[in-house]
């Protein structure tokens, strides 16, 4: 059964358990002409896009309608208001950025492009976009997209991962100025004040079909692979498979936590028989305090959060041939 909470198979199982094969990329009319451009100039590369990747796509034959604006809140109503006529949307910053756009993206139907100028840029690692600004453009140049999924919380919708405990104390801690300055390794440092104060909490997850009451230091939920600087949510998830995985930190000792470091970031964590794992389409988590709830590293509403799958919801531009994952 698809959403029972128990510990997840053997790595020998994985193979059929596997994600769903990514849609074909299909070549897209060279009509692209009016794309709206957002970029965060407070993200750690967000200033050079204009000349990098601007330049880039200008050239390519594109006009560029650009704003930088001086919230995320700014970011949806801006591409909802100018969306008439535009071919798509291009965002020049990081998860949290992208994260802004999701909602306008949907209402408007447009296509999404990405220039990763972020500190972790999550959401590219997943879809294997180059990190490199030219390399990204060139991918919107050349036109395959591919439908991914959504995930949504509260209303608040999602790319990576939506969760409750470490990740999102993490992201309350998390300051612009530490990503700016140490990067990705900002999030290593914080992690560790984050973790000297780390405590377990109790909460109940509804599946479809059971009530599961745990004690855990963080619950997550799942849309894409990667989250929190390059950890990936689970070894075999895909953004398109259409599912949630679900995953609970059920350890007694914080020290534990540091073991399963290594994991985290292969996404094989789930083979611990502290860690609780599932998949579906929806979720809710309660908990007996509301406690903050992180989406794509921004804090964006409390428990009792409820999670929904929005399958093949967004039009993404990719790489044509997309290197194995190692």
């Amino acid at each position: 059964m698809d959403q029972q909470l128990e510990a997840p198979p053997d790595t020998d199982d994985l193979t059929a358990r596997g994600a769903a094969d990514p849609e074909p990329c299909i070549p897209q009319p060279t009509a692209l002409q009016r794309l709206l451009m957002v970029i965060n100039r407070g993200s750690r590369s967000g200033g050079q896009a204009v000349g990098v990747a601007g330049s880039r796509l200008s050239a390519a034959g594109f006009d560029l309608v650009v704003s930088a604006p001086s919230s995320p809140h700014e970011v949806a109503p801006w591409i909802e208001a100018n969306a008439d006529g535009a071919a798509a949307v291009v965002i020049a910053g990081g998860d949290g950025t992208l994260n802004a756009a999701a909602s306008a993206l949907v209402k408007t139907g447009l296509p999404l492009g990405i220039i990763p100028a972020g500190t972790a840029n999550d959401l590219a690692r997943t879809l294997g976009l180059p990190l490199d600004m030219e390399a990204a453009a060139d991918v919107i140049v050349a036109g395959y997209r591919k439908t991914i999924d959504l995930g949504e919380v509260n209303g608040h919708k999602f790319f990576n991962v939506a969760s409750v405990g470490l990740s999102a104390d993490l992201a309350r801690e998390l300051s612009g100025e530490s990503k700016r300055r140490f990067g990705r390794f900002s999030y290593a440092l914080t992690a560790a004040k984050v973790l000297s104060k780390a405590r377990p909490f109790r909460a109940t997850i509804v599946a479809a079909d059971e009530d599961v009451r745990v004690k855990t230091m963080q619950i997550a939920v799942g849309n894409g692979r990667y989250y929190g600087g390059g950890m990936a949510v689970e070894q075999t998830a895909e953004i398109d498979d259409g599912q949630f995985d679900l995953y609970s930190l059920e350890f007694a000792q914080v020290w534990k936590l540091l073991a399963v470091a290594y994991d985290f970031r292969k996404g094989q964590h789930g083979l611990w028989s502290e860690v609780r794992a599932a998949r579906g389409t929806s979720f809710e988590i309660r908990t007996r305090k509301p406690r903050p709830v992180n989406a794509d590293g921004e804090l964006v509403t409390f428990t009792p959060a409820r999670f929904e799958l929005l399958q093949k919801a967004v039009s993404v531009f990719v790489p044509k041939d997309v290197p194995p994952r190692r």
